[in-house]
């Protein structure tokens, strides 16, 4: 009979509770403000993660979960009876950090020959950052709560992730531009003017497909994109930072465009944060295949 655990890194952002509901480990990333390392999750809350960004004049920087983390936790699955982990990690073209769990993989077999055909490691390439993974971990939970296979769990995980997709906007552009995400005089010109990109996630990566001139736009416009591109009855989430009077108007919104309601909203954590700003709103759903 299967034992499965599930696992993701941070950067997936799914709430505590889910965390604890369905059992998913979530391995955390680390964090170094100036000559302070933190934990996420550990050491503070994204509330808390926020008021650190506004008091630091840099940029936080993320380090990858290492080969070495990878492998003491699979020793420890094993040990502990499970048959398969389904690890979903971080887009890959942003983070080594999906590479690291393959790796680790590799010599987890090698040190355990024993372990093959009683032990399989399922590792996914999440293609994207917090919801747009996250939510597929989530559901997971929910699949092998109720009794499904590894391979289903994994087939839809994969099914996916290979479609979902975001647009979201940055209300502020000076710590994309700190990070080396866009050029500072980019960010400088825009937060002058008050244009506001609008970023759609799609497949590893970000790139801008509008723009909007004030605030007041920023909601209407992600509703339009979004009804363009959303598969017909998709669920969607709500993802948003620190601004969650923004995350209810952009609920209400697409909630009345689509006449049905969000099926999670994802707050994003420092892993995302530190690139966004502490103050986006978007809307995660599946795109229509084309």
């Amino acid at each position: 009979m299967e034992k499965i655990k599930l696992m993701t890194d941070s950067a997936s952002d799914i709430s505590y509770e889910n965390e604890r509901l369905y059992d998913i480990q979530v391995v955390p990333f680390k964090l170094a403000v100036g000559d302070k390392t933190y934990v996420s999750r550990v050491d503070f809350d994204n509330d808390r993660f926020y008021s650190i960004m506004e008091e630091y004049e840099g940029i936080p920087l993320t380090s990858q979960v290492t080969p070495y983390e990878f492998v003491e936790l699979y020793e420890e699955h094993y040990k502990n009876g499970y048959t398969d982990i389904i690890n979903v990690s971080i887009n890959s073209k942003g983070s080594s950090t999906y590479a690291n769990a393959c790796l680790a993989a590799e010599e987890f077999f090698e040190a355990h020959p024993e372990a093959a055909g009683c032990f399989r490691i399922h590792n996914i390439d999440g293609a994207a950052y917090t919801g747009c993974y996250g939510y597929a971990v989530v559901e997971a939970g929910k699949m092998a709560k109720a009794g499904r296979s590894a391979d289903e769990i994994v087939d839809f995980i994969k099914d996916w992730c290979a479609d979902a997709a975001a647009y979201f906007v940055p209300y502020s552009l000076k710590y994309a531009a700190k990070s080396g995400r866009i050029p500072s005089l980019a960010a400088f010109v825009g937060n002058a003017l008050g244009i506001k990109p609008v970023m759609r996630l799609h497949d590893h990566e970000i790139v801008t497909a509008g723009k909007v001139r004030s605030e007041k736009q920023v909601i209407p416009e992600i509703t339009k994109k979004v009804l363009e591109d959303i598969a017909s009855g998709s669920p969607y989430c709500i993802v948003y930072g620190s601004d969650k009077n923004a995350a209810d108007e952009m609920e209400a919104s697409i909630a009345r465009a689509l006449g049905y309601p969000p099926a999670d909203r994802y707050q994003i954590g420092a892993a995302v944060a530190v690139n966004s700003g502490p103050k986006v709103v978007g809307v995660i759903f599946r795109q229509k295949r084309k």
